[in-house]
């Protein structure tokens, strides 16, 4: 078992930066594929970011060039830097990972494709 364990959100005004953290216990990250989802009220919850257990790293176009995904596998931790923030970034923001011990090159873009998530840390943007 995973536990992931989020935090970083808050209240931002339009055009300014957060960056959330993933901590995870129970396992180390290194052989996980990550990812960040964001769900908005009645919405589904949809693919932000993704990173390969090597890496590799993958960006919806909503927030590409404006969010980076990276992972420090010695803090077991990943992080989503959310620059540039608009209003309709405002959601909770969830971590999830994916046991992929054999793929270092494989990114994961949706939710049923993860085993283990955190309880979400809630970003408000206002205008």
């Amino acid at each position: 078992q995973v536990q992931l364990v989020e935090s970083g959100g808050g209240l931002v005004q339009a055009g300014g930066s957060l960056r959330l953290s993933c901590a995870a216990s129970g396992r180390t990250l290194s052989s996980y594929a990550m990812g960040w989802f964001r769900q908005a009220p009645g919405k589904e919850r949809e693919l932000v970011a993704a990173i390969s257990s090597g890496g590799i790293t993958y960006y919806v176009a909503s927030v590409k060039g404006r969010f980076t995904i990276s992972r420090d596998n010695a803090r077991n931790t990943v992080y989503l830097q959310m620059n540039s923030l608009k209003p309709e970034d405002t959601a909770a923001y969830y971590c999830a990972a994916r046991q992929v011990p054999n793929y270092r090159y494989t990114y994961y873009r949706h939710a049923y494709e993860y085993d283990y998530w955190g309880q979400g840390t809630q970003v408000t943007v206002s205008s």
